[in-house]
């Protein structure tokens, strides 16, 4: 089957990619000339591990292309999938689904066959209705339908998630678009991957509320932490003693210093606006959204209080260990690290940072913080050294090394990859979160 993947970004490249893999005829459509250009020569306009081989691979073998034409990319195409951005709007938070209108426009002058129009993208619910009128008005004479497929995927394990999906889900409101899809992802039957049908408004309501259930999840054992703090338990006996619980599960219960990312941020804010709009209230997220926003910059003041306060702290160094706002990306959207360094920086600290992967996009953001070449690079002179993302670099830290090149042996870890006790073992002045 030929798909076309309208979106070349983190999204449509993984999907298509995995897509040609599967065996599927695949062309990769954005309007960015110079990204096509780097994909031709092979260069990733991303970082997600597996990535480049999986898209060398398919390229090589005939299966995947790339293109800035539209009209030809989607020509003789069975699924044109739209997986465009949808940034939060300026000024309201609303979904910006301008790019998604555009998209639907300019394939439905270009239609020439039958096919399905499936959004990949996130959108709010009644996206798919607007985007089959829009369709219809620009091409009446081809018959088509308009299905949500909304991702789950994971920055750092898009591939595995891909193909390996805990489910698919599926909004069609007819049989043209639930054939074409189930032969689209009939590659995966073979893994007995759940695949869940549903109409398309539920569908486009799934994806919002399955990425404001895990925030919820985060932001509630984050207020555990800070309980912990206050009357003496440990945040990660608490998750462990509460994961175990099959009812609740394990994941998503680690403490820290807040959600970031191109997703959690920008979906809870759209599901708000959209409640607001059906006046149908989620107090629950929106208890989430200001929990999360005040909670970065409160992990700001944490490394402060380890540096003596907020007036002992002024002049004095930070080393900050990670920048993303997870392991296995370069992705800076709405990084816990953009608030702390900022509150540091507003109080008179100067910071250097090191990231294996993000300091390129880390440097327009955090104008104010020295990027370094490594590890120790950054930690040279500083007065605290302050782990933000959870790399593997940062597991095994030569701890005498840092006591030689460090002012004072002092760790705020925000991700609690230490434990106290060998800290203290070291030498080590150490804070975490959530723990004595």
């Amino acid at each position: 089957m030929k798909i076309a993947m309208v979106g070349s970004g983190y999204v449509g490249l993984v999907s298509g990619a995995c897509f040609a893999d599967f065996g599927h005829d695949v062309v990769c459509i954005d309007k960015d000339q110079s990204k096509i250009d780097r994909l031709h020569d092979g260069i990733m306009p991303i970082y997600e591990p597996g990535l480049d081989a999986l898209v060398e691979r398919n390229v090589r073998d005939g299966r995947l292309s790339f293109t800035t034409n539209l009209a030809e990319g989607i020509e003789g195409a069975s699924a044109i999938f739209i997986a465009v951005g949808t940034p939060s709007r300026r000024g309201d938070g609303h979904a910006d689904l301008s790019y998604v209108y555009a998209v639907a426009k300019e394939v439905g002058e270009n239609l020439a066959n039958e096919a399905v129009i499936v959004t990949k993208s996130t959108v709010p619910v009644g996206t798919g209705d607007e985007v089959e009128r829009i369709i219809s008005e620009c091409n009446p004479a081809h018959k088509f339908a308009v299905v949500s497929n909304p991702e789950f995927l994971r920055e750092g394990a898009a591939i595995g998630d891909f193909k390996r999906p805990d489910r698919i889900v599926i909004g069609a409101e007819d049989d043209l678009g639930r054939e074409i899809m189930a032969e689209v992802y009939r590659p995966l039957f073979l893994n007995e991957s759940p695949i869940l049908f549903v109409s398309r408004r539920s569908s486009e309501l799934t994806k919002y509320a399955a990425n404001a259930f895990l925030a919820v999840k985060i932001t509630f054992i984050n207020e555990m932490a800070d309980l912990c703090e206050k009357v003496g338990g440990n945040v990660q006996d608490v998750a462990k003693g509460i994961g175990l619980d099959n009812r609740i599960g394990s994941k998503f219960l680690h403490a820290g210093p807040g959600y970031g990312g191109s997703c959690f941020p920008k979906d809870t804010l759209a599901l708000l606006k959209t409640a607001e709009d059906y006046d149908s209230p989620v107090r629950i997220v929106e208890a989430v959204v200001k929990v999360n926003d005040t909670r970065k910059r409160a992990m700001g003041r944490k490394v402060l209080d380890a540096l003596g306060g907020h007036d002992a702290a002024r002049g004095k160094k930070v080393a900050m260990l990670g920048l993303t706002f997870k392991p296995n990306t370069d992705d800076m959207r709405d990084s816990p690290a953009i608030a702390v360094a900022q509150t540091l920086v507003d109080a008179g600290v100067s910071v250097a940072a090191f990231d294996p992967e993000g300091m390129e996009l880390a440097a327009p953001l955090m104008p104010q913080v020295e990027m370094k070449k490594d590890t120790y690079e950054a930690i040279e002179g500083a007065d605290a050294v302050v782990i933000v993302t959870e790399w593997d670099a940062f597991r095994a830290l030569d701890f005498d090394r840092i006591k030689k090149i460090a002012k004072a042996p002092v760790m705020v870890d925000l991700r609690n990859i230490y434990k106290a006790a060998d800290m203290a073992e070291v030498g080590f002045t150490y804070t975490s979160v959530g723990r004595p």
